[in-house]
């Protein structure tokens, strides 16, 4: 009875997100009633001893990281750099190319650190005029902004500064280039198919005279007269990102020195550092640099700052309400139900985390709670954690996006598109490719042992 108490909890938990109820209020009303119905603990205790802890644990880990991408993704918006890279992007591939060039403008800029929801809003009316000149169906174009922003780059590519591929650092002691040639491996299947799907849907659609269709909003755009730095000027605090990143996380945090000195303090080097300095010296410089670009800085900071809030509080709620549940007696039957199950331990990982997502709606909600009720579990069974990096996140980012995804539902509103007309396509290049590269790299991985 206990067991199906968590599942309605966790159904309750997709249901209500779904219909817009914030997590915030959702997850420790949840995790009270789930304590309350199953006699474990009493309800306030479930709220102040289990759920909090664990919430603010989640944000002393991750808060710096947060605010720090956010803050950046702000600038790089505010500034007209993102713009700039896109229309670059897009203007030497051509229309001819027009769904690569919007997954590969998209995928740039989520590479280098500007926030899925700011890559949104910095990609459709680029990618709204590129498919017009096509003749492609607006309505594939979120699939292209989702291949490009809401897959590889998220999830796969080593060195992504991304914070969710910082999560699995601190406690599985990885860096953000974990399992590289399985990374590149899932990212290029993920590439290539999702390419091939939206192209052969376009062509499907062209064949039988659909064309782009028409656009609810004017056609005129607001943003062409606004000063935007030069290609080079934008490119300059993404490699900012990436030379810094890499320096650090290779040299300079695997000094021997530089270790000794952390030790010396009980500590070991925490693997979100190197971006969190990165993404810093990459702000410092647009402060100083985009002055004539960025209007009201301050605010600009100020704004980015607290857009940080609400992710991370969201998913420090999921955090917490994991925490309840792995703390109820019933959570041991269904940790015995998993281990149980006669596959290799690598699967169970996909399967618990892809699981976790989806009902969730979020690769770093699923990834939060696998982390926080699992992590200790998957380190146990021996398996390398550099794979145990990459496959949790590979597969947290393949039922993330069912119909109640935040970032789906957002990009649709953005695009002026429903569910009905594009959520087809979003489906397969965000979750069905995207789960059939993470099982693939773990057959590759259990076949090869390539990490």
């Amino acid at each position: 009875m206990d067991v199906v108490v968590i599942l309605i909890t966790l159904i309750g938990l997709m249901y209500f997100a779904y219909r817009g109820v914030s997590v915030l209020v959702l997850a420790p009303v949840l995790a009270m009633t789930a304590a309350l119905l199953t006699s474990d603990f009493p309800s306030l205790y479930a709220l102040s001893n289990v759920f909090m802890p664990a919430a603010a644990n989640y944000i002393k880990l991750y808060f710096p990281i947060f605010i720090a991408g956010a803050i950046f993704g702000k600038l790089m918006g505010a500034s007209g750099a993102a713009r700039t890279l896109s229309e670059f992007i897009i203007k030497n591939l051509g229309p001819r190319h027009a769904i690569l060039s919007v997954v590969l403008a998209t995928a740039l800029l989520t590479y280098g650190g500007v926030s899925l929801f700011v890559v949104v809003f910095a990609m459709y009316p680029i990618g709204a005029e590129t498919f017009r000149a096509a003749g492609i169906p607006k309505r594939l174009l979120p699939a292209a902004i989702t291949l490009g922003a809401f897959t590889f780059t998220m999830t796969a590519l080593p060195g992504s500064p991304q914070y969710l591929n910082t999560m699995p650092t601190i406690p599985f002691g990885t860096t953000v280039y974990a399992a590289p040639i399985l990374g590149l491996l899932a990212a290029t299947i993920m590439l290539t198919l999702g390419i091939l799907w939206i192209k052969f849907r376009a062509t499907k659609a062209i064949a039988a005279g659909e064309g782009y269709g028409e656009d609810i909003e004017s056609n005129s755009d607001t943003e062409t007269s606004t000063p935007k730095p030069n290609v080079i000027m934008s490119v300059i605090p993404i490699l900012l990102i990436f030379i810094i990143n890499f320096l650090l996380t290779n040299v300079y945090f695997k000094s021997a020195d530089v270790i000794a000195s952390y030790e010396e303090f009980d500590t070991s080097i925490n693997g979100t550092w190197s971006v969190i300095l990165a993404l810093g010296v990459a702000i410092a410089f647009m402060l100083a640099f985009f002055r004539r670009y960025i209007f009201n800085p301050n605010k600009q900071v100020f704004d980015g700052s607290v857009s940080s809030l609400l992710p991370i509080f969201n998913t420090a709620s999921e955090v917490g309400y994991g925490a309840v549940i792995t703390a109820l007696s019933a959570f041991i039957v269904v940790k015995a139900g998993i281990a149980a199950i006669d596959i290799p331990d690598l699967f169970k990982v996909a399967i618990t985390s892809t699981s976790l997502a989806g009902i969730i709606g979020s690769s770093s909600g699923g990834t939060g709670m696998v982390l926080a009720l699992l992590g200790n579990d998957f380190l146990n069974t021996g398996i390398n954690p550099e794979v145990l990096h990459r496959v949790v996140l590979l597969a947290a980012g393949g039922l993330d996006t069912l119909p109640h995804c935040g970032a789906v539902i957002t990009l649709l509103a953005v695009c002026k598109l429903s569910h009905r007309q594009s959520y087809g396509d979003i489906a397969v290049v965000t979750m069905a490719i995207p789960l059939l590269a993470a099982f693939t790299v773990i057959m590759v991985h259990l076949a090869t042992g390539l990490v």
